[in-house]
């Protein structure tokens, strides 16, 4: 393998040891900062990643609690709970865990939570600020691939960067995010005309589809810095990226492995927005 890996697992121990002094001194004045996660339903990922987020918040000194509700649950009844949730002023950050059963309307149960409690980025108003530069919070997973280019010394300005994938939670703001450092950057998309085009032109490709292999090493610059957002399972049944590693890793640079990459990373950044909030409230 000729491509330098990027630990996801040793940069969010780093993020995690950092957070947990920032708590510290927030205990120390006699505030404790606090999560709460909402799980609705019994999606068996969720459940996984929703007790790995409660566990990795734990860990820092940060209070987690998780709420669990039948799959049946009522609109209505969640966003009173967030509602009272967002008057209590000793919760600092409120997570409700996506996907949501069908019945509910995913958007609106997001723009529910007050956006100074919005640990994860997806309220209109985090999306706003992040459109237009301002401070606010960032979703966790670009938030966390922006920490994992920063870490190995990367400079992204005059770069040209390509996301493969345009979701809300993903692509758009990694987009901007990337923007805001001044690289180039190109969105492909499930109507993109000729995908490897662009990749094959990319110092940087972010790949977050949720596809095996939407990235293999004839589509990729030698040299190229490769964040795998994807989490996917091969016919082994092994997780494995949207990136072909074996590949792509004899061609590039850089490249983030699957498990072990984004993912950490990904609930480190909810730690850090969490931590934001609380001292934020605290000021």
């Amino acid at each position: 393998m000729t491509a330098q890996l990027i630990d996801g697992n040793a940069l969010a121990r780093t993020v995690r040891a950092e957070v947990a002094g920032r708590v510290a001194a927030l205990q120390q004045r006699g505030i404790t900062p606090r999560l709460t996660v909402f799980l609705v339903g019994d999606n068996p990922a969720s459940q996984v990643y929703v007790r790995n987020k409660v566990a990795d918040s734990e860990q820092t000194g940060l209070a987690a609690t998780l709420e669990r509700y039948p799959a049946a649950l009522p609109q209505a009844e969640l966003l009173a709970r967030i509602r009272a949730l967002n008057a209590d002023a000793r919760v600092h950050g409120i997570l409700v865990q996506l996907p949501l059963p069908v019945h509910l309307d995913a958007q609106a149960v997001i723009e529910t939570i007050a956006p100074e409690k919005d640990v994860d980025g997806f309220h209109v108003a985090s999306a706003g600020a992040l459109m237009v530069g301002r401070p606010g919070f960032r979703p966790c997973t670009p938030y966390g691939c922006m920490k994992m280019i920063e870490s190995i010394g990367y400079g992204l300005k005059g770069k040209h960067a390509v996301v493969i994938g345009r979701s809300n939670i993903v692509g758009k703001p990694m987009a901007l995010m990337l923007l805001a450092q001044n690289a180039t950057v190109t969105v492909c998309h499930s109507a993109t005309r000729d995908l490897a085009r662009h990749t094959r032109e990319a110092d940087v490709i972010v790949a977050a589809v949720g596809k095996r292999n939407v990235l293999t090493a004839d589509m990729v610059k030698p040299g190229a810095l490769i964040i795998d957002v994807g989490m996917n399972r091969d016919d082994a049944g092994k997780l494995c990226g949207d990136v072909d590693f074996a590949g792509v890793s004899q061609v590039a640079g850089w490249i983030t492995p699957v498990p072990g990459g984004v993912g950490p990373m990904t609930r480190a950044m909810l730690l850090v927005n969490t931590i934001e909030a609380a001292e934020a409230a605290a000021s």
